[in-house]
């Protein structure tokens, strides 16, 4: 079984570089892109196999980066990291295929706990698909 390669894509810094050290520890490869434009530039050049998102982001956000990510690769997991997920803001996101969506309260224990079930769901999956 081979690493997985995840992409990060989120705008606050001291966040993606904790969530970085976290997700390397837990054994994965983590690319890290700071907003959605570049996201989208790695998602090209890196080919991770699975994305974290964040849903507020400026300029470009989750969905409009999503979007994007779905025109490029109509199948790969997608987790969403929102701070309100409630219905009316997660509104549009289930037809772009998420697979999972996560808390971000902060990056600390809740978030950290629910992104590492939703990553281990995701490599369990990918490799029934193998």
């Amino acid at each position: 079984m081979t690493k997985l390669k995840i992409l990060l894509i989120d705008d606050e810094v001291d966040f993606v570089e904790v969530m970085n050290n976290r997700i390397n520890s837990w054994g994965y490869e983590v690319i890290s892109a700071f907003n959605g434009k570049k996201g989208l530039d790695s998602l090209m050049s890196q080919k991770p196999d699975v994305i974290i998102l964040d849903y507020m982001m400026p300029k470009m956000d989750g969905i409009a980066t999503l979007k994007q990510i779905r025109k490029i690769d109509r199948g790969i997991p997608v987790v969403m990291l929102t701070a309100y997920p409630d219905e009316k803001s997660l509104k549009g996101t289930k037809q772009l295929g998420i697979s999972a969506y996560v808390p971000k309260v902060s990056p600390h224990t809740e978030t950290q706990n629910s992104l590492k079930t939703a990553l281990a769901m995701i490599e369990k999956k990918l490799d029934k698909k193998e």
